[in-house]
């Protein structure tokens, strides 16, 4: 859908949805919809997230929102305090922001808040410190997915590796509890190996090849990443000769996240199995939907949306929970999936 460029057009629309509350009635409609916008990218050594700042770069050059020049926090809870300060310095009225430490970023929320400056969190949720909107998929539908995909594809027995993400983030606690729940409770006959990585694939990969040696039957793997765990996995199972097409003696089936082209150039190849599509696409969009109607001073409230997706309230603001759609060899090349979309006009 477009994205609205007036108060009357964005209140309309809204009001016709039961999810989204009415816009701040007698509030300027001019008010704050010129503000910049301050834009933080959390990563740059990740294929998911360098997709997700392709699509904010092309929303800001249509004219979505005035945005400062992005920065760019390498994962360094430090570096984004100090940038969100630059941003403040530059005179920025929103700002945009991917927290990987989700505990760490509570006092520059609250900073923030007492500047009255809306602040938009994407794929992360704070664990504290107030937020306008957090853009995010459903975490614990990613593990949960993942759990049954592997539980049934293993007929409920053997052993799976898991590639946790850093548990000080909330998207690596939602997955690995949800994942750890379904499998205590559907799954019981499946040993899960949990490996703590802190989303980094060379731990990854050296501790997947430490457990191979000590369990060789492994028949599952789950990565909570595959942007930044598949090329270091796919390069160890093949120096080991363990890349066996799927239906054949020794596969070790394969789940991931994120939903990236080289996941699905996997699928297609029969190295991986399945992976599960965060919308990089409707992260970017949403994320700088959100930031302009913060600056125009509208509110929302919990409820279905308008884009297939479902807003939840949070102790500290609301959640935009995005729909992230399971990717097999079955559907893998369906246009409507964003990885097939890149490159396209």
């Amino acid at each position: 859908m477009r994205l609205r460029t007036t108060t009357v057009a964005a209140c309309a629309a809204l009001l016709a949805v039961t999810a989204l509350a009415g816009c701040n009635r007698g509030s300027d409609s001019k008010a704050g919809t010129s503000g910049k916008v301050g834009i933080d990218l959390p990563r740059s050594d990740s294929d998911f997230w360098n997709s997700y700042n392709n699509y904010i770069e092309k929303g800001v050059k249509d004219g979505v929102v005035s945005a400062l020049p992005r920065s760019n926090s390498q994962n360094d809870i430090g570096k984004l305090v100090a940038n969100v300060q630059t941003f403040v310095d530059q005179g920025a009225k929103a700002i945009v922001m991917a927290p990987q430490d989700t505990g760490a970023i509570a006092s520059t929320l609250d900073t923030l808040a007492n500047k009255k400056i809306p602040v938009i969190s994407v794929d992360t949720r704070p664990d504290k410190g107030k937020v306008y909107m957090v853009v995010r998929a459903d975490n614990k539908a990613y593990g949960t997915k993942a759990c049954d995909y592997l539980g049934q594809q293993l007929q409920g027995k053997g052993k799976v590796v898991e590639f946790e993400g850093a548990l000080d983030s909330i998207n690596g606690r939602d997955r690995s509890e949800a994942f750890a729940a379904c499998m205590k409770s559907k799954y019981p006959n499946i040993k899960v190996i949990a490996l703590a990585t802190d989303w980094k694939g060379d731990v990854a990969s050296a501790k997947l090849q430490t457990t191979l040696a000590s369990d060789p039957d492994i028949n599952g793997i789950y990565m909570q990443a595959g942007g930044v765990y598949l090329e270091p996995t796919l390069a160890l199972l093949q120096q080991k000769h363990l890349l066996k097409p799927p239906g054949t003696p020794g596969h070790i089936t394969i789940i991931s996240n994120d939903g990236i082209p080289q996941e699905f150039k996997a699928i297609k190849a029969g190295q991986i199995d399945a992976t599960i599509s965060q919308p990089a696409d409707l992260y970017a969009k949403y994320a700088l939907y959100y930031a302009k109607e913060a600056l125009a001073g509208k509110t929302f409230s919990p409820g279905p949306t308008d884009h297939g997706s479902n807003i939840i309230a949070i102790p500290n603001g609301l959640e935009d929970q995005l729909p992230a759609p399971l990717v097999t060899k079955d559907n893998v090349n369906d246009p409507n999936l964003w990885a097939n979309q890149l490159g396209k006009s």
